[in-house]
This record gives structure tokens, sequence and C-alpha cells, in this order.
């Protein structure tokens, strides 16, 4: 490939580093915002499912995960308290995998191979680098610079 193309392959690749956090954010936070609807109008079904994976207190986790799932949703779609959001979100994933997943999984490979591995591997993403430029996150932290988020070398 010539230097030429080199070069506006990685400038472009510059001017659009807005957008994967953007796209992240926005598919996570749809999915989890309706997952955590679904759990808040069947908490009786969320809280037997919880106590058939032996998940203690079921009756308080029950509506909590529902309510973290919905609310972290809504708040990773406006790109608000994004780190905090996604670090609760890991949270919710590794138990999930820990106790419904693992159990009955043929290996690492199928752990791996599933989709809660990969909402939890893009919450680590977003728990440490945040909601990127196009986040409310850094909107506000640039008025309120105790809100301005961290930036992560690359």
């Amino acid at each position: 490939m010539s230097t030429i193309s080199m070069t506006r392959i990685r400038s472009l690749s510059i001017r659009a580093r807005w957008l994967p956090p953007l796209l992240l954010r926005v598919v996570l936070g749809v999915t989890f915002a309706k997952a955590g609807w679904g759990k808040l109008h069947h908490l009786a079904q969320v809280e037997q499912y919880f106590r058939s994976l032996h998940i203690p207190a079921a009756g308080v986790q029950a509506p909590m995960i529902a309510a973290i799932e919905f609310v972290g949703g809504l708040l990773l779609l406006a790109g608000l308290a994004t780190r905090i959001v996604a670090a609760l979100l890991v949270g919710v994933m590794a138990v999930a995998i820990y106790t419904a997943i693992w159990p009955d999984a043929d290996g690492v490979t199928a752990v791996l191979g599933g989709v809660e591995a990969i909402y939890l591997a893009a919450f680590v993403h977003l728990a440490v680098n945040g909601g990127g430029a196009a986040s409310l996150d850094r909107a506000l932290g640039r008025f309120v610079p105790a809100r301005a988020p961290t930036s992560v070398a690359s």
C-alpha cells in the first residue's frame, strides 16, 4: 500500500475516533435498557430464576439488577456516568457468567464464545476508556472541570 493511502487511512481513522465508543454505547444501551425494562415488569419470574441459580437474596438482587440494567442502559445511551455504569455492568455480567453460564459450559471456549463474554469485554472497555467524544460525560467535562474525563493513552 502506498504511503499516501496509509496517510489517508490514518487521517480518517483519527477523525472517526468518536464513532466506535458511540456505537458501542448505543448498542449496549438499547440492549440493556430493554433487558432491564423486561426484568422490571417480570420481577417475580426473575426472582424465581435467581433462586434457581442459588443467588443469595434473590428478592433484593432481582429488582437491583433490573434497575441497574434499565437505568444503566439509558445512561449509556446518553454517555452519562459511563465509567461507573460500565463498571456496575461488568459486575452484573461477571455474576451472570459465573452463575448461569459457567456451570453448564463445556469449557472456557464455550464461555468466551458467548454473548455474555462479549458484553463483559465491551463494558470493561467502556469502564476503562469512558464514553468517548460524543458523550454527555465529555460535554459536561467542558463546563465542569471536575467531570472532565481523563484521557487514556493510545
